[in-house]
């Protein structure tokens, strides 16, 4: 027998019996629509975690802060304190201070697998035009990584790379933290965001809080004098973040610039004072360099964060990662999808019990037929392949409405929750779709193969003298 003759033969006899073939394809539908739905369910939490943590963060950065307690102590992600294996600028098991500063970059660049270090120096600010006031936060960072953030700018919008000029880079959210100093309400008290174009507009920045803040209300310096009010600067936006004042990211909230040109700015302003957030010797005097407030580390694969973490925690400093966070979003992830997957299962299962069952029949309806094609001399083996290639066809028509029906519930689950996650809750990638389809067609043939094998068991004359 041809393999032609056998698909026809095996078409033919399902045919025949069209509402049972139907059923059990239904039942087939059922299962391959309820395995595919539930994984994707796991699949797009997953995916959404993942893109969340990418968003916030990164899968590949290292957040570096200083470790005010000194090079015999730092601090691990669970916020213990743990012995520093090796001493740090300061030395092993000593009390003094590590800071972060340009040698310690340096440092940090120098460490296997590591991409990017730069240094992180924030400082906080007013921002005034008008009647619109704000505290702002500015984080100044190196060219390097303000280019490898990836940030999505508006048109017209560039990064701050020039190493003279101060230029601010405004997040998308920053807007939202002016306020109107007439009535001091702000955009969450009335919905009404403030009238500023970063770009045209003329905002004035004061750097000096403390001294504007004492001048406004009165106060007095140690002579006794009053305090005179600060000055202003006008420092130019060179682009705004993309994005509505609901999208956050890990940027939106700041003002990023270039973080030579910031400290530029900050020891003209102050000159030989204390810049505020800056360590200070015994006797209160400013040090010589700045100290940074943390320092931003990429590393070149998500699978060498941990070992890089830990070499920065041997340095004495604190550092922080989304790896720890990142394992338990997968090791979540992958049982939500085993639970899930193993709920779908079963209704799989039961529909290759009906495969079985209705191949079962089929045998006990053509034991003449079966017995007249072993007396005129067919292959035992293709008798036994016509009875799987039936029940391969109702897997495989089941399995392929299945997945038909599985996008379809797949868009309505995405449309209906669309403002409640974080992207698709429902993820169907490729490889899903075909194991599904592979996965329908083989447990059809597996439920079919016991029925095919009593199908070639059958004597010949006991099939044919069968009413």
């Amino acid at each position: 027998m041809s393999f032609g003759d056998l698909l026809k033969m095996s078409l033919s006899s399902l045919w025949r019996r069209k509402l049972r073939t139907v059923l059990t394809v239904l039942g087939v539908v059922v299962g391959t629509a309820s395995i595919m739905v539930m994984i994707s369910l796991g699949l797009g939490l997953s995916k959404s975690n993942m893109e969340q943590i990418e968003q916030y963060g990164g899968l590949t950065t290292i957040t570096v802060y200083p470790n005010e307690n000194g090079g015999g102590m730092y601090y691990s992600d669970s916020g213990m304190a743990a012995s520093s294996m090796e001493g740090g600028a300061s030395g092993s098991g000593s009390n003094e201070p590590i800071r972060i500063n340009d040698a310690m970059i340096t440092t940090l660049s120098q460490l296997e697998h590591v991409e990017i270090a730069s240094p992180v120096l924030s400082t906080s600010a007013i921002a005034k035009y008008g009647k619109w006031e704000a505290y702002i936060n500015i984080q100044g960072m190196s060219k390097e990584a303000l280019q490898k953030l990836n940030l999505d700018l508006t048109d017209g919008s560039e990064l701050p790379l020039s190493d003279s000029e101060l230029k601010f880079l405004y997040g998308n959210t920053v807007i939202t933290d002016f306020y109107d100093a007439k009535t001091n309400q702000y955009y969450w008290d009335t919905g009404q965001l403030a009238d500023i174009d970063y770009m045209k507009d003329p905002l004035f920045i004061i750097f000096d809080t403390d001294a504007y803040w004492n001048s406004k209300n009165g106060g007095t310096d140690e002579s006794g004098a009053p305090v005179a009010a600060p000055k202003k600067y006008l420092i130019p936006a060179c682009g705004v973040m993309a994005g509505t004042e609901n999208d956050y990211t890990e940027n939106s909230n700041s003002v990023l610039c270039d973080v030579e040109a910031l400290k530029m700015q900050l020891k003209k302003i102050y000159k030989g004072k204390v810049i505020p957030g800056q360590p200070t010797t015994k006797s209160g005097k400013p040090y010589k360099e700045l100290y940074y407030d943390s320092a931003y580390i990429r590393v070149d694969d998500m699978k060498n964060v941990k070992a890089v973490q830990q070499e920065i925690q041997n340095l004495g400093l604190q550092a922080n990662s989304n790896a720890e966070w990142m394992e338990q979003v997968q090791q979540s992830s992958r049982s939500i999808q085993a639970t899930l997957g193993g709920i779908g299962a079963v209704s799989l299962f039961v529909a290759a019990i009906g495969i079985a069952n209705t191949m079962m029949m089929s045998i006990y309806e053509r034991t003449k037929e079966i017995g007249v094609m072993k007396v005129l001399g067919c292959d035992m083996a293709a008798i036994r392949n016509m009875f799987l290639a039936e029940a391969g066809f109702i897997g495989l028509i089941g399995g392929v409405v299945g997945i038909v029906l599985s996008y379809m519930i797949s868009a309505i689950i995405n449309f209906v929750l669309r403002d409640s996650y974080y992207s698709n809750v429902s993820y169907i990638p490729p490889y899903l779709t075909l194991l599904a389809l592979v996965f329908a067609v083989v447990i059809g043939m597996v439920a079919g193969l016991f029925p095919a094998l009593r199908a070639m068991r059958l004597s010949p004359l006991a099939a044919i003298r069968n009413e």
